[in-house]
């Protein structure tokens, strides 16, 4: 009976396994956690230099419209630190991508699975797969080699600026809005379809008044997704933009964003100096951004579930 007793209370070789499984997935979330909360506290920090250390204004520093924080302005006797026009081009770029890509987004996914389920997704599936696999280098010779001097012919000027830098972000941003909308479209159910061709609804009225808007929080979960891309993306831009820290004048004039100042400034600078702490608190900014963009696809997501 005692040994009957033992055995019972004795852990089992499952238990022990279930407890190793959810040690290690604790583990794993305490490790993510913690590398999320200092990856934000180290940027953060280094950011708020800028405003703490050197006494920068944050509203020069957003507003201001020169940026050269290595030369003194014999003006104010204080170097060029205003953001404004890196702010203003990454928002560009990302926001004209955006309204190019949606529609064509909207188009090759309503194809690939209301239209030509079978046949749209065997075609366009894999140069979707395709698209998302090339490196954002190739986007930005391919811009460099074919984009610029499209532009340049058409438009004249360089070929480099805000527009061309749109058109390597509209291919680099599609196969991921167009992806994810495929998802936002089957995910509306049958009967929806069912019901609307019963009542006589053609099936372009069908598409249009019933799945496009019953997917609609999809949708534009993501447009959202694509936009927070487009905001971070360097290289590509970086090299067909013109990298040229003023405000922009056209659509066909340099300009320049975040993300191509800070990658090819952080690495020239000394650490703790005004020029690379101004570089941090772009970095600051970026971080925010991406942060919103999260914050703004979850809205959406949960506005799409209390419908």
């Amino acid at each position: 009976m005692d040994l009957i007793t033992e055995k019972i209370k004795k852990t089992s070789l499952s238990t022990k396994q279930d407890r190793f499984g959810k040690f290690i997935s604790a583990l794993a979330l305490i490790l993510i956690t913690a590398v999320v909360i200092l990856i934000f506290g180290f940027v953060i920090t280094r950011g708020l230099a800028t405003f703490t250390t050197n006494k920068v204004s944050v509203s020069k520093f957003l507003f201001g419209t020169n940026w050269n924080p290595s030369v003194v302005d014999p003006k104010t006797g204080q170097p060029g630190i205003g953001a404004l026009p890196l702010i203003t081009g990454s928002l560009a770029v990302t926001i004209l991508a955006a309204i190019i890509a949606t529609p064509f987004a909207i188009g090759t996914a309503v194809f690939m699975t209301e239209i030509a389920e079978k046949r749209g997704a065997r075609i366009m599936q894999p140069v979707i797969e395709l698209l998302v696999g090339i490196p954002s280098v190739v986007y930005g010779v391919i811009g460099l080699a074919v984009v610029v001097p499209a532009v340049r012919s058409i438009f004249g000027g360089t070929g480099l600026g805000i527009l061309s830098g749109t058109i390597v972000l509209f291919v680099m941003i599609l196969p991921t809005i167009t992806s994810m909308t495929v998802d936002a479209l089957k995910g509306v159910p049958r009967y929806y379809r069912e019901s609307a061709l019963a009542i006589g609804a053609t099936r372009w009225q069908m598409i249009y008044k019933v799945i496009l808007r019953a997917a609609t929080p999809g949708i534009l979960t993501a447009i959202v997704f694509g936009m927070a891309r487009a905001f971070g993306e360097a290289l590509a831009v970086q090299m067909v933009i013109g990298n040229a820290a003023k405000m922009p004048g056209s659509l066909v004039s340099p300009a320049a964003t975040l993300t191509s100042v800070l990658t090819m400034g952080i690495g020239n600078t000394v650490m703790g100096t005004l020029q690379n702490n101004v570089l941090w608190s772009l970095a600051m900014i970026l971080l925010l951004m991406s942060l919103v963009f999260n914050l703004l696809i979850r809205w959406i997501g949960r506005k799409g579930e209390l419908k």
